[in-house]
């Protein structure tokens, strides 16, 4: 069975024992339930309005802070001998999908 889930404005079709990287949670976030925004399996599939009723996802993080890669921006200006770089690096947590319940 699969679900797609919504976590931090993103959604993210998940299965069992599946890991995830998504942005950063709360500090003191142990276990998640997520509503499901639909379910589905190889025959049937339920989609919600907005939610499904009674179908719900838990996770539990397994990694609270996990940096992500190093992205450079490159600010330039022609004719200018104007050339600034700036950079960051995002904060993400890594989530495993411990459950999905449909009723």
């Amino acid at each position: 069975m699969k679900a797609v889930v919504q976590v931090g404005g993103k959604q993210y079709i998940v299965t069992e024992k599946e890991t995830l990287l998504v942005d950063r949670l709360q500090d003191g976030t142990k276990e998640l339930t997520l509503d499901a925004l639909m379910v589905f399996d190889d025959k049937t599939a339920t989609v919600g309005t907005p939610t499904v009723k009674g179908a719900t996802v838990k996770a539990q993080v397994v990694e609270d802070e996990v940096k992500g890669d190093k992205l450079r921006i490159i600010h330039f200006q022609a004719k200018k001998r104007v050339n600034k770089v700036t950079g960051h690096r995002q904060k993400h947590s890594r989530i495993q999908i411990t459950g999905i319940s449909a009723k």
